[in-house]
């Protein structure tokens, strides 16, 4: 995990990857995460620096950085 915001009680899990396309086995910190804390976890956002936005799985976005930032 690369950082952890908290808001109003909640977390947002943010993994930064060197991958022009990652995979589902790069947000696996990600989904360890939401395991470990249920509900208070938001969707893990995996930002990388391709140009697809996309779900992964239903608890992962992966996002081109230059898109959020």
């Amino acid at each position: 995990m690369d950082f952890v915001i908290e808001t109003e009680g909640r977390l947002l899990p943010i993994e930064i990857k060197a991958s022009t396309r990652p995979g589902l086995s790069d947000a696996a910190r990600l989904r360890s995460f939401r395991a470990e804390y249920g509900d208070m976890a938001r969707p893990g956002l995996l930002l990388h620096t391709g140009t697809a936005l996309e779900w992964l799985a239903p608890d992962v976005l992966a996002a081109p950085w230059w898109r959020v930032l």
